[in-house]
C-alpha cells in the first residue's frame, strides 16, 4: 500500500514558513515521540538549513520513556536540544520556555552587542499535522488561542503568539511531504494519526503495528487482547481480537474494519500501553 497525503495548503504553508524563516531567531520543531525520526519533516529540514532549533518530543506520556530518553540523545548528539513533552504537565512548559529563552538569548545578545535595541525572541514553531500544535501554543501562552483537533489539518494559516514577556511565537500549518521514499514511515505516521484514516486502509496499518509490537512489546499485545502466544497467522490474530472485543457481524463472524478501529483507537490513546514505532539505531 502506497501512502501519501498532500493537501494544496501545505504547499502554500511551505511557501509561508520559507519567506518568514528570517524573520525568526530560532525554530521549534515537533515530533512525535512515538516515531520522533518518521515524524521530521526531510522537506523543512531543507527549508530549515542552518537554522538555530530545539526539537520537542510530543505526546511522551503515550511513548516508551525508555526509548523516548535514547531518541533526545540521539538529537544531542547532532547538537540540537531536545525535550520529551506532555502538554498536560506544568513543568514540561517551563522547561519548554525555559530553553527557549536560552535559544533566544543567544540571538538577542548579538543585537545588543549592535547596538540594536533588545526586543523579545522570536520563534517559529513547525511540524507535521496531528503532532500537538495549537495544544502546546495554547499552554504556552495560558489561554486558547489555536484552535484545537484530534485530526490532521487543523491549523490553516500562520498567527503570532505572544508567550508572557518571554518570547513570541509564530505558529505554521502542520504539513507532510509529497511523496514516502521509505513507506515504513508512512506506515508509522498513519498507526498514530497523522494521516487522514479515510485515506488509509486500516487494516493493512494495524497488522503493521501488529507485527511490530509481537516483535518488540508482544505481552502488551497478548495482555490487552488475550491472544494466544506464539500465534503467527494474522487472519487468526484478526479473529482472535475481534472475538475477544466483541466485534462481530451478524452470523457471529468476525467484523476486520472494527477490529482495526479498536487496535487504532487503543494505541493512540496508550490503552495498549507506552508504544514507540522505531528506535535509534536500527531505524533509518
Amino acid at each position: 500500500m502506497t501512502i501519501q497525503w498532500f493537501p494544496g495548503h501545505m504547499a502554500k504553508a511551505r511557501r509561508e514558513i520559507e519567506e518568514k524563516l528570517k524573520l525568526v531567531d530560532f525554530v521549534m520543531e515537533l515530533v512525535d515521540a512515538r516515531a520522533p525520526l518518521s515524524s521530521q519533516n526531510p522537506m523543512l529540514q531543507q527549508v530549515l538549513q542552518n537554522k538555530s532549533k530545539m526539537i520537542l518530543l510530543m505526546k511522551k506520556d503515550l511513548a516508551d520513556t525508555k526509548v523516548t530518553n535514547e531518541w533526545i540523545s540521539y538529537f544531542k548528539e547532532r547538537d540540537i536540544p531536545a525535550l520529551a513533552v506532555n502538554v498536560n504537565d506544568k513543568s514540561d512548559i517551563n522547561r519548554v520556555i525555559q530553553l527557549a529563552k536560552e535559544l533566544g538569548q543567544i540571538k538577542l545578545d548579538k543585537l545588543i552587542k549592535k547596538g540594536i535595541q533588545p526586543r523579545p525572541a522570536r520563534a517559529m514553531i513547525v511540524g507535521i499535522p496531528n503532532v500537538g500544535k495549537s495544544t502546546l501554543i495554547n499552554r504556552l501562552a495560558n489561554k486558547k488561542i489555536a484552535k484545537v483537533g484530534d485530526r490532521p489539518g487543523v491549523t490553516k494559516q500562520q498567527l503570532w503568539i505572544k508567550v508572557k514577556k518571554d518570547f513570541e511565537l509564530l505558529d505554521t500549518p502542520g504539513i507532510l511531504w509529497p511523496k514516502f521514499e521509505d513507506q515504513m514511515v508512512g506506515y508509522r505516521l498513519a498507526a498514530i494519526g497523522t494521516i487522514k484514516d479515510q485515506l488509509l486502509s486500516l487494516q493493512d496499518i494495524v497488522a503493521f503495528v501488529i507485527n511490530y509490537m509481537k516483535e518488540h512489546y508482544p505481552l502488551l499485545l497478548e495482555e490487552r487482547y488475550q491472544l494466544e502466544q506464539d500465534v503467527e497467522d494474522m487472519l487468526e490474530i484478526f479473529n482472535q481480537i475481534g472475538k475477544f472485543r466483541g466485534a462481530l457481524e451478524s452470523g457471529g463472524n468476525v467484523n476486520f474494519d472494527k477490529v482495526a478501529d479498536i487496535v487504532l483507537r487503543d494505541l493512540r490513546t496508550g490503552r495498549l500501553g507506552n508504544i514507540t514505532l522505531e528506535k535509534p539505531g536500527n531505524e533509518e
